[in-house]
């Protein structure tokens, strides 16, 4: 049997749901849909040179690759390339990983990177896979998981005086302050490469007008006008909700406001018929590793960060 890689045609429904099902059979708790994929190869920034990779064995796709630039990163050469298996094509001796590892570093090799990063599963064949191909652990990150049809949420709270709760809908003539507060917390997460959002016409495409964006579920805690929290909701029109992220402006931390969106975007997701809900932490980030428990979520995977050097 014969392993091929092609990229990801985002003109064709085959190829795009077949990225879809087989990184949701990898990772199900990664909310998203054939057109979501489509809709990042075409709107990704150029400067990303952003492509998803099909491993395909006599025309049957069975693994998937994110690989691309981080193009908003001030430090130059830092790449990414999140490789997925389906799980009842590992260990069946094709390849097709590797293939695709070495697919993606001859490809970032050509683009000027020095540095990849990928993030790994959090099990022995997974992490020994990588370690054999030079693969460095680092940091690691949890995905939670809260049952929304039969968990039971904490009571929705009265925000403090004055402030105001809305949703992303009463952005939509303006959402520029939804992305000066977005930039703000990026800058924050723990992360092993830096971020700086500084270009709003790319995240308006990659972001405000994502396919998965709920902007009705998506909550906003608002002082005097300016948003000073939020909390971003995915979704997948089949009933999975995902946090894409929730943050509070610095001057206004420790106030309660992270709880108070996302309880008020959560409640929303239920009474709309959504049943479940996801998120993601690093492990380090205790803040909202706390926040999350005492909403419910509960650890379904937990991912290690890997570093190649691409000399």
């Amino acid at each position: 049997m014969t392993v091929t890689v092609r990229e990801v045609d985002p003109e064709r429904a085959a190829d795009t749901e077949a990225f879809a099902r087989i990184r949701h059979r990898a990772l199900p708790c990664m909310v998203s849909t054939g057109t979501s994929i489509a809709y990042a190869v075409r709107h990704t920034h150029p400067d990303a040179h952003y492509r998803p990779l099909l491993a395909v064995a006599d025309g049957e796709p069975i693994a998937t690759a994110q690989v691309g630039l981080v193009h908003d990163s001030p430090e130059p050469g830092n790449a990414y390339a999140h490789v997925h298996v389906d799980p009842d094509r590992t260990g069946t001796g094709l390849g097709a990983g590797s293939l695709l590892v070495r697919t993606v570093e001859e490809r970032l090799r050509a683009l000027g990177a020095t540095r990849v990063y990928s993030w790994v599963l959090d099990r022995p064949a997974c992490l020994s896979f990588a370690k054999k191909r030079g693969y460095r652990a680092g940091r690691s990150s949890h995905f939670l998981r809260l049952d929304l049809a039969n968990g039971t949420l904490p009571p929705l709270q009265e925000p403090a005086p004055g402030v105001e709760l809305r949703t992303a809908v009463d952005f939509a003539d303006d959402p520029r302050p939804l992305f000066a507060l977005d930039a703000e917390v990026v800058q924050d997460e723990p992360s092993d490469v830096e971020y700086q959002f500084t270009d709003y016409e790319a995240w308006l495409k990659e972001t405000w007008h994502h396919p998965l964006l709920s902007r009705d579920l998506t909550s906003v805690a608002v002082v005097d006008g300016r948003p000073v929290a939020f909390s971003a909701a995915r979704t997948d029109g089949a009933g999975r909700y995902g946090t894409a992220m929730t943050g509070t402006a610095r001057d206004f931390r420790g106030r309660g406001l992270a709880k108070l969106v996302k309880n008020h975007s959560l409640h929303r997701a239920r009474a709309a018929g959504l049943t479940e809900a996801f998120t993601g932490n690093d492990t380090t980030n205790g803040p909202m590793l706390a926040i999350n428990k005492w909403f419910g979520y509960e650890i379904c995977a937990t991912e290690v960060q890997h570093v190649r050097e691409l000399g």
